[in-house]
């Protein structure tokens, strides 16, 4: 093709003719929208829920008075030697285990009292999770009862979702089974006489 033509003897450019980019642009953002939903599905796929539920005796109110500070929980996961919260708020607490070989920072990003509940995060853990988020919530069921949940979402690492989901199924059934006896040590007497704690 010239690129330059004579016209009445001055130079000019020839014209340059260039192919419709509508195909184009069509194809590349058809493309990227399929990047983008891939994306979204892999994500997805890799994500793992786990919710474990116990019913105990005692109000939804006693029963958050006994889980509900943030701490407590040292007092009724059985492998939680010791809690301690840095202050702030919302706080982060510190938990190392009885023997001391694992520690887990976690950070409440959601609470409320008076729905009983409470969400945190792992700021880290021993644990081959990544994305972890967990929520400890009581609600009512029949009269002086109630039904602990205790749910998360999590990321296993690659290869290791075997291992996070036996870890973290052994720990909620743990807690739970405490909260369900320590609920009726403690609270099934109050329910039986209708008392406040």
């Amino acid at each position: 093709m010239k690129l330059v033509e004579l016209h009445r003897g001055h130079c000019r450019p020839a014209p340059v003719h260039q192919k419709p980019t509508g195909s184009i642009v069509s194809a590349s953002a058809t493309f990227v929208v399929a990047l983008t939903y891939l994306g979204v599905v892999a994500s997805t796929a890799s994500a793992a829920t786990l919710s474990h539920s116990v019913d105990v005796q005692g109000t939804p109110s006693a029963v958050w008075s006994m889980i509900g500070p943030f701490c407590a929980i040292k007092d009724w996961l059985p492998p939680v030697g010791s809690c301690t919260e840095d202050g702030r708020r919302p706080p982060t607490r510190t938990l190392v285990t009885k023997d001391g070989k694992a520690k887990f920072v976690e950070r409440q990003t959601a609470r409320s009292d008076t729905k009983h509940f409470y969400t945190y995060t792992f700021q880290s853990s021993p644990l081959p999770v990544t994305h972890y988020t967990s929520t400890i919530k009581v609600v009512a069921k029949g009269q002086s009862q109630s039904t602990v949940t205790w749910r998360g979402t999590y990321i296993p690492s690659a290869g290791k979702a075997k291992e996070a989901n036996a870890a973290l199924h052994d720990i909620y059934a743990a807690g739970l089974a405490s909260i369900k006896s320590r609920a009726t040590q403690r609270l099934a007497p109050v329910a039986a006489t209708g008392t406040n704690p």
